[in-house]
Parts: structure tokens; C-alpha cells; sequence
């Protein structure tokens, strides 16, 4: 096995400092446990400890290093800061004595920086308020990562089609960023300011300034972490739950068209595909729902249109908040569900899922195909937001597809293998790879956690989180044999 065209220095350079930085974030939840008046800060300290330590030790033995990353270490540098983010940042969980196991803290840990939002704590009121700000902050921190990530990383390594989103123009001047690094500042701003504003929304609609913040840090994260063992619906709060349909559908539109708004393109947002394929989505799923609801119920209404649309939007972006159990509103709706868990929302924000260009991207290929067999001779030219749809990028859509669903069906079957029942499996394996967070079912579902479920399919469900928050290939490629050599 031939490593050498890996160049491992930067990885570990970049890997330190995320470390070093991971470390100093621990001092967040441990001020608050001595707010509190917790002895939980304590578990903070020596995980801030350990973490700093590790990440020291390979800042140093990077140093001097000048060596700048190419493609196979910025593949290798993006999968293993997932992996070896998400396991020191679970050694509070393994501390503290509301998570009890390796697995159970490894699973927290990596559902809260995938953003994903399942969780094996039943009791979240009688949880030490450090853990939750904890769980909160990681997803805070998974999101941001995530952004930066598929704004200029992913769309340089042509993962899943990912290249239509790269940030170049025809004019140098036009270039919405010069460099990662700037635009990892004005996502950050932006970030603030999109949290800030929410949690300041939520402490007005009625929520203490413990929980508003809490659920700033989920909602614009689109995790769907609660301080709520019932979540958003703990709170009976018709304004908070709009609060929070509004906040999940602005962090499921491409944040770089944020930037661009600011920057006088007013028209970006609006005139987006992927911007007006979400809505649409949204608003069909909200209908056949609301129609099956109204038919069901003899055309009586019983379940108010703001649960609908607020769970619907849940699922959609990706964030998992729950205001009631729509897993009992009938097999249809639960089809409706499944579907648009493995939708998503746009590339280039906090969601996850297959994303919406992805969808367009086929139905545009699919009626060009249509197109041929009808008229053989005619020649056509599919674009994508102004960008030609080349054989490359729709190659690299349909093999992630591909790739997706297969990894799918995969952990549906070893769920299964584990106990579960079909329902649950399928639903753990769509929400897992989708980031979605709760599942379907009488275990899993929106009113219950994921503690009662096997270890191992614990650990299949974590694979599934990380695979499915760096879009799979980036994930995968890694094990395979061609990217050593």
C-alpha cells in the first residue's frame, strides 16, 4: 500500500487547531453548569483538557509545515475532522452521568455535529443544563462546518454534482469570495446574526432565555435539538412554532445567496431553481397532507393547518422539531414523511438529504432523454441556474443517487438483522442518512428517543449520520483501495 501521494502533515496541522478549538468551546457549557450550580462543569474541564492536549500534540508535530492540501488530503482531512470531531466531543457525554456507554455517548456526539437531532436522552428536563448546552452547541458548530464545507470544499471535489455551486465567475471582480477563508467569516456573521435574531424572537414569544438560545443554536442549524423532552411542542406556543417555521426554512435556502443579497442582488434568492424547487416541494407536501387529513376526517379538519405545516417543514429542512405525533395521522401521510425526509433541503445550507438541485437535476435529465426518444435528431441543451448540465455533473448526481440509496437499503437490512421491525428500520435508516433525526414508529418515533434500540444498530446509525452529512463519496472514497495507491 502506497500512501505517498498523501501528504498527512496539513491534515494533522488542520485537525490540531479544529481540536484546540473544540477544547476552548468546552469552557461554554462549563460556565453554565457553574451558573447552574451543576457539578457537571467539572466533566468540561478535563474533556477541554484532553482535547486540547491531543490537539497540541498534533499542531506540533505539524509544525513548520508549509505544504498545502491537495485533492486526496483535503478528502481524508474532511472525513477524519468529522470522525475524530465527533468522538472528542462525546467524552462529556461519557462523563456526565445522563448518558451511560461508549455507544450511547458516540451516538450523541455525532447526531449533534451531523445535525441530525436523534438522541437517546428520555428525560431531557432532568439533564444537567452544561449537556444541554452542549448537545445545542454541537449542532451550532455541525452547521456552520457543514456550510463552509459545500460552499468551498465539496464543489472543488465534484462530490454528487456538487460542482454547479462553485464559486468562480466569468468576471474576477464578480467572484462572490476570493478566498475560503473570507468567506468562512461572512457565514459566521451571518451565522450570528441569523441565531441572535431567532433566540431574540423566541424569549419574546414566551420561552426563558435558557431555552430561546437552545433552540436558536438547533433551529438555524436545522438540528433539532430540544431542551424539551417534547420538543417545539412541549411549549403549546402558536407564535414560537411559526418563530420556528420561519427560521427552518431560512436555513434551508443556500446561504451564499444570502451573501449576495447583501450585496445588492436583490433578485438572487428569488430567481434561484433550487430556491423555488424548495418551496414548491414544501407547499405540494403541505397540500397532499392537509387534503388526506380533511378527506379522512369526513371534511372536518381536526388537526390544525400550523401542525402541518410546521412538521412538514421539520422533516423537510432536515431539523427533526416535533409539535405533535404525526406518525399517527394515517399511512399516507406517514408515505408523505418517508418521501420528503430523503428530500432535504438546498445545497449550500444547513440541511441535508438528497437536496433539492439533485431532483432537478435528474427530472431535467430524464426529460431530456424523453425528449430523444421522441425526436432523435434534436439536440438540446439542459442548464442549471445559467450553468450548462454537462455529462460530469449529471454522472456525479446519479451516482450519488445510486450510492445513497444503496447505503439505504444497506442499514435498513442491518437494522432488521438487530430485532427491529420493518418500520422502524427503514424510518432509523432514512433519518439517519438523511439527518433528520426522529423516525416513525412506535420506538423511534416523533414521541420517543433512540435509547431502546440495539447497541450495534446504534453504531450503524452512526455510520450512517457521518456518511450521509458529507455527502457519501466523501465519506466513502476514503476506503477505497484507489485512493491509496
Amino acid at each position: 500500500m502506497n500512501i505517498a501521494t498523501i501528504d498527512i502533515r496539513p491534515v494533522l496541522s488542520v485537525l490540531g487547531f479544529f481540536l484546540l478549538g473544540l477544547s476552548v468551546t468546552m469552557f461554554i457549557p462549563a460556565i453554565i453548569d457553574l451558573i447552574f450550580n451543576n457539578s457537571g462543569w467539572y466533566y468540561f474541564l478535563v474533556s477541554s483538557i484532553i482535547t486540547s492536549f491531543v490537539g497540541l500534540m498534533l499542531f506540533l508535530i505539524s509544525r513548520g509545515n508549509k505544504s498545502e492540501l491537495n485533492t486526496k488530503s483535503a478528502f481524508l482531512l474532511v472525513t477524519l475532522s468529522w470522525i475524530i470531531l465527533s468522538m472528542f466531543s462525546s467524552v462529556p457525554f461519557l462523563l456526565s452521568t445522563n448518558i451511560t456507554g461508549i455507544t450511547n455517548a458516540f451516538f450523541e456526539s455525532v447526531s449533534g455535529l451531523t445535525t441530525t437531532g436523534s438522541t437517546i436522552i428520555d428525560d431531557i428536563e432532568n439533564t444537567a443544563e452544561g449537556i444541554i448546552v452542549w448537545r445545542s452547541l454541537l449542532q451550532w458548530l455541525g452547521g456552520i462546518g457543514i456550510i463552509v464545507s459545500a460552499i468551498s470544499i465539496l464543489p472543488s471535489l465534484g462530490v454528487g454534482g456538487m460542482q454547479l455551486f462553485k464559486l468562480e465567475s466569468s468576471d474576477s471582480t464578480e467572484k462572490l469570495m476570493p478566498r475560503t477563508a473570507n468567506l468562512a467569516t461572512e457565514i459566521i456573521f451571518l451565522y450570528i446574526l441569523l441565531t441572535s435574531t431567532c433566540a431574540i424572537l423566541y424569549w419574546i414569544c414566551g420561552l426563558s432565555l435558557f431555552d430561546s438560545v437552545n433552540h436558536a443554536m438547533t433551529t438555524i442549524a436545522t438540528g433539532g435539538f430540544s431542551s424539551n423532552s417534547q420538543s417545539i411542542g412541549g411549549y403549546n406556543n402558536f407564535s414560537v412554532e411559526y418563530v420556528c417555521i420561519i427560521f427552518m426554512i431560512l436555513s434551508s435556502l443556500p446561504f451564499v445567496l444570502y451573501l449576495k443579497t447583501l450585496r445588492g442582488k436583490t433578485s438572487a434568492l428569488i430567481k434561484d431553481e433550487q430556491v423555488t424547487g424548495f418551496f414548491k416541494t414544501l407547499f405540494l407536501a403541505i397540500i397532499l397532507i392537509t387534503v388526506f387529513l380533511f378527506v379522512q376526517n369526513n371534511f372536518e379538519l381536526h388537526i390544525p393547518l400550523r401542525q402541518v405545516i410546521f412538521n412538514v417543514t421539520s422533516i423537510l429542512t432536515g431539523t427533526g422539531f416535533t409539535s405533535t405525533s404525526y406518525d399517527q395521522w394515517g399511512t399516507p401521510a406517514i408515505i408523505v414523511f418517508l418521501a420528503i425526509t430523503f428530500i432535504g433541503g438546498c445545497a449550500g445550507s444547513t440541511t441535508c438529504g438528497l437536496k433539492v438541485f439533485r431532483l432537478q437535476v435528474i427530472l431535467k435529465n430524464s426529460g431530456q432523454v424523453m425528449n430523444k426518444l421522441i425526436s432523435p435528431n434534436r439536440v438540446t441543451n439542459h442548464k442549471y441556474n445559467g450553468e450548462n448540465l454537462t455529462l460530469d455533473i449529471v454522472e456525479s448526481v446519479m451516482t450519488f443517487l445510486f450510492i445513497f440509496f444503496v447505503t439505504f437499503v444497506i442499514i435498513s437490512f442491518l437494522l432488521s438483522l438487530s430485532g427491529l421491525d420493518i418500520l422502524t428500520s427503514v424510518s432509523a435508516a432514512a433519518t439517519s442518512i438523511s439527518n433528520v433525526g426522529p423516525g416513525l414508529g412506535s420506538l423511534i418515533g416523533p414521541a420517543y428517543s433512540f435509547e431502546e434500540i440495539p447497541n450495534f444498530s446504534k453504531w450503524v446509525l452512526s455510520f450512517g449520520m457521518l456518511a450521509g452529512r458529507l455527502e457519501f463519496l466523501t465519506f466513502l472514497v476514503i476506503f477505497s483501495r484507489s485512493f491509496w495507491k
